[in-house]
């Protein structure tokens, strides 16, 4: 019996296509090179607080790591509750109560908006950090720490930069 040219070719093909299928790698080792450096760039467990230029942190060889809280910034003339300002500093050293009304209002406000979790967090209070100038006078950060206290903000941290052991022990002793 004789075969078409069509059955010949379509024979010719499979004889030669009937070996096992290869398969590329370098596709799939591009693509685990590639996943590797993102995972190795975004796995930083780092965690920075936005920071003001204007704004020089103290140091200290604290080595807690910051938590996600709301942050109160202290800048050369405002007052900043999440980045949105809320008071100016000459009206809050011209006042000489021992409460900054506008923080404490504004404080109120965010936590209305936020209720507790359950009686426990109620009890622990809730969390601020305060980042600041390291040349903020005491009275005024005397003023902020009690006004978070009164809204309820107990558990207070302050922003500082961290630096290493080594430099706090290499620096000269300062005192008498």
């Amino acid at each position: 019996m004789r075969q078409s040219v069509h059955a010949k070719r379509m024979a010719r093909n499979n004889k030669r296509h009937k070996g096992v299928p290869k398969l590329n790698l370098v596709s799939l080792m591009d693509i685990f090179t590639i996943l590797v450096f993102f995972l190795l760039v975004n796995s930083s467990d780092v965690e920075v607080l936005q920071s003001n230029k204007d704004i020089k942190l103290p140091e200290s060889i604290a080595e807690k790591k910051p938590e996600e809280t709301l942050v109160v910034t202290v800048t050369t003339d405002a007052l900043l509750v999440g980045g949105r300002k809320v008071a100016d500093l000459a009206a809050i050293e011209r006042d000489k109560a021992s409460e900054i009304t506008p923080l404490k209002e504004e404080l109120e406000y965010l936590a209305k908006r936020k209720p507790y979790a359950d009686k426990e967090a109620e009890e622990a209070g809730r969390d601020v950090t305060i980042m600041g100038d390291k040349t903020i006078p005491y009275n005024l950060l005397k003023k902020i720490m009690t006004t978070c206290a009164k809204a309820d903000y107990r558990n207070i941290s302050l922003a500082v930069s961290q630096v290493p052991d080594e430099a706090v022990a290499d620096s000269p002793a300062e005192g008498g």
